[in-house]
């Protein structure tokens, strides 16, 4: 699927791959977020055959011009859970919506694990 938006210039189709992509890098640029995971064991079989991917561990719903992010991370041990969170929730939704100019309704944070 993808996001479709127009201006006075014409049309712009988003993917949601390149959407995943985005919220991918920034993630993994917050203090606390040590990777992303996948978020089903067939995945990681996928993931295992290609290189590694910005997009892993995010999911992309699009419904119209609207965007809901699913984040699947790991953190580091001795960090806020709940700051973390909330941190990882408003960088990664100004910088897709920086990056796309869409609305980016819920950003869900999944804490996978915990590391050293």
């Amino acid at each position: 699927m993808s996001v479709n938006t127009s201006n006075a210039y014409g049309n712009i189709t988003i993917t949601e791959e390149a959407i995943a992509q985005i919220a991918g890098r920034t993630a993994l640029e917050c203090y606390g977020v040590l990777d992303l995971v996948s978020r089903r064991l067939s995945d990681s079989f996928m993931e295992l055959m290609k290189k590694r991917s910005d997009s892993r561990g995010v999911r992309i719903l699009t419904n119209g011009d609207r965007i809901f992010i699913d984040l699947y991370i790991i953190i580091k041990y001795g960090v806020s859970i709940s700051a973390v969170g909330e941190s990882l929730k408003e960088v990664v939704k100004y910088n897709v919506e920086r990056f796309t100019g869409m609305v980016v309704d819920t950003v869900n944070i999944n804490v996978v694990g915990v590391r050293l």
